[in-house]
């Protein structure tokens, strides 16, 4: 995320808090506008178009917040997006809105990446052992990836615990080549 981005992050994460709103429902309605945008090329270029007066722009996003039932300070902030040229990284600022959030939160996020499913208690268990490590509660997405041949990696910020068998199996080959 660039540093531009994420300060419209943090500063929308700090109205979320201040005015004590549902981050999710926040997040929703964010979403849903990304997803109008992303979905309506007449939209994007009415929003991204630098010859489209401001006003013009504001009244498109006051109608779709009207239909959508969206809040005030989520309208306000797309409004800061489109006047600042920066709604086309719409997507990239939600992101760093819930990560934002979630780090005031103590909640850090991980990616686990298993040979097949895990079962419930395997990964309660891979997610307590995580909160142990990185002193945080944990939200895990899990995926699979048969090419892992066993075990598990998880990436948890910048940091990528590898315990698979593929790994385990690249460690043995470096070690018995150079001997």
């Amino acid at each position: 995320m660039s540093a531009i981005t994420n300060r419209y992050a943090c500063a929308f994460a700090d109205v979320v808090l201040d005015k004590h709103l549902d981050r999710y429902q926040a997040g929703q309605d964010l979403a849903l506008i990304a997803q109008l945008m992303e979905s309506s090329r007449e939209l994007r270029t009415i929003w991204q178009n630098p010859s489209v007066e401001g006003v013009q722009k504001r009244k498109v996003l006051d109608w779709i917040v009207a239909r959508a039932g969206a809040s005030q300070m989520v309208r306000n902030f797309i409004a800061v997006l489109i006047d600042r040229h920066r709604i086309s990284a719409l997507r990239e600022v939600i992101r760093g809105v819930e990560l934002e959030l979630n780090k005031r939160a103590g909640l850090t996020e991980a990616e686990v990446t298993s040979a097949r499913p895990l079962s419930y208690l395997a990964k309660r268990a891979l997610e307590a052992r995580m909160e142990e490590l990185t002193g945080k509660r944990v939200l895990a997405h899990y995926a699979t990836d048969a090419s892992l041949l066993g075990g598990a990696v998880v990436k948890a910020g910048s940091t990528v615990y590898d315990g698979s068998l593929r790994r385990q199996f690249e460690k043995l080959k470096e070690q018995l080549s150079s001997t």
